[in-house]
């Protein structure tokens, strides 16, 4: 079972969460199996003992997440509340406790999925998997980051700003626009049209890779998915966009199979776009973070009728250069992203969804749509500049 531990360690740090020594990680078996031998196990088994859980992540994030989480909690000392898409969906609000005690962090993770303990750390947990705590990890650290950048705007367009705030800002927004100018990772993506399962599945694999390795997606949100012929073939719900063998469903355009049921909440707005939008093979689907923060930030925001709805409700045409930003959410409700996305990103590179992620789209093959992964990402990291500047 240590195998599951040691992986998603990995991860953490592999994605620029945390450091190594600062990860405890426990996964219950016949006994508990710990990565580490701290001294706050003792702590950490009294809340395994006292939830019905598996696996419990407590770590230190590494910066700029550990100073953007102290920011965020030093006046909010019950739970902070983040407005992004899988904050809504996924973790609801995020609690917040004073010191690290079994009993508090019990009652927190009672009715929430992880809680902050400012100055030490995030504890997450999982009730079949060492993975679900990862996943919760990754969401908290990303949720986080975009609120603090939004919260930002809002604070320096009022004059409400603080210098210590302003260098925290400054010093993330040039680790993460640094990492994504200096990556050096091999792209080497497949040539398309793809002739036959093989070839397509295989491509998929590889442009779920290399989305990860930029870090334009967190834990197991964002899906990929590809045309051919009369088949769409789309990334399984909850699956990790690394880790697609496996977890790619050929879902027929007439319905003939049930493959349909395990896959992507969101496939009925890739069906809509591959199906209507002549020469589009390819979509990705990723959460780049400076796309999701530029998507929150409006001027009209406290005038506007529809404030507090703008997820599902948005009345503005709005922009990011060329790329627009639609409202919608996930599934195929009045609302829902299958409506709004379709028509918002035709002719276009791409679309962004309000607070969940960018959409782009690919003649062939993925290359062009990571190309506009990543370009959109690198255009909306100059934008907030430009905004606060």
């Amino acid at each position: 079972m240590k195998r599951l531990i040691d992986k998603y360690t990995e991860k953490l740090v592999k994605h620029g969460l945390c450091n190594i020594e600062d990860v405890i990680f426990g996964e219950l078996d016949a006994e508990i199996d710990w990565n580490s031998g701290s001294p706050k196990i003792k702590i950490l088994e009294h809340v395994i003992a006292g939830l019905n859980i598996n696996s419990i992540l407590f770590a230190k994030p590494a910066e700029p997440y550990f100073s953007i989480i102290n920011f965020l909690t030093k006046n909010n000392n019950t739970a902070i509340y983040p407005q992004d898409c899988e904050t809504r969906t996924f973790l609801h609000d995020i609690p917040v406790i004073d010191k690290l005690e079994a009993n508090a962090i019990i009652e927190a993770l009672k009715s929430r999925k992880a809680v902050i303990i400012p100055n030490h750390g995030i504890v997450a947990f999982g009730t079949v998997s060492p993975e679900q705590a990862f996943i919760t990890f990754s969401s908290v650290c990303f949720s986080c980051f975009v609120k603090f950048f939004t919260d930002y705007y809002r604070d320096k367009s009022n004059n409400n700003h603080t210098e210590f705030q302003t260098d925290i800002m400054l010093k993330a927004y040039k680790g993460y626009s640094d990492f994504l100018d200096n990556a050096q990772l091999e792209t080497g993506l497949k040539e398309g049209p793809f002739r036959n399962s093989e070839q397509t599945v295989s491509a998929m694999l590889q442009a779920g890779k290399l989305v990860v390795n930029y870090r334009l997606v967190d834990s197991f949100f964002g899906n990929i998915s590809y045309k051919l012929d009369n088949t769409i073939f789309i990334s399984q719900t909850t699956s990790s966009l690394d880790e697609l063998a496996g977890c790619i469903d050929p879902c027929p355009l007439d319905n003939s199979t049930c493959t349909a049921l395990t896959a992507s909440s969101e496939l009925s707005a890739h069906k809509e776009i591959l199906i209507n939008q002549e020469g589009i093979s390819a979509i990705l689907h990723g959460h780049p973070k400076f796309c999701v923060i530029m998507s929150m930030i409006c001027k009209q925001r406290e005038s506007c009728s529809k404030n507090g709805e703008c997820h599902i409700k948005c009345p503005e045409q709005r922009f990011i250069k060329d790329i627009p930003i639609v409202p919608g959410e996930v599934g195929t409700g009045k609302y829902g992203l299958c409506n709004t996305l379709p028509p918002a990103i035709k002719n276009r590179r791409g679309a962004i969804v309000y607070g969940h992620g960018l959409f782009t789209v690919g003649k062939k093959d993925y290359k062009d749509a990571f190309k506009n992964l990543l370009d959109i990402e690198k255009m909306c990291i100059k934008e907030f500049l430009t905004i606060i500047s």
